[in-house]
């Protein structure tokens, strides 16, 4: 773990800043969103691949591929998670008093 954030610290930071900017535009955006079926779909594959990952049931480079995959995605998930809430104070600070 300690390698993959030392070496790929370039792209940690690149899936944070992306996950930043993409949490910062999508609070604009009122769309539908995801159904439940498939976020508990979605769920479901994410818990099974950390399982997996911590479980090392994948070896060798697609075991690799697999952990760095998934820190790039808690990374940018908490990039969103910032960028959201950054922005939602932003807005909710400059909206006049009614």
């Amino acid at each position: 773990m300690a390698y993959l954030t030392t070496f790929y610290w370039g792209w940690l930071l690149a899936s944070v800043l992306l996950g930043f900017a993409m949490g910062w535009i999508s609070v604009v955006q009122h769309g539908k969103g995801v159904p439940r079926k498939l976020r508990w779909a979605l769920s479901a594959l994410v818990a099974a691949l950390m399982g997996a990952a911590l479980a090392r049931v994948v070896p060798g480079r697609f075991g690799y591929w697999l952990d760095l995959g998934l820190i790039m995605f808690g990374f940018y998930l908490c990039g969103c998670a910032v960028g959201s809430w950054l922005r939602d104070w932003v807005v909710s600070r400059s909206a006049p008093s009614a």
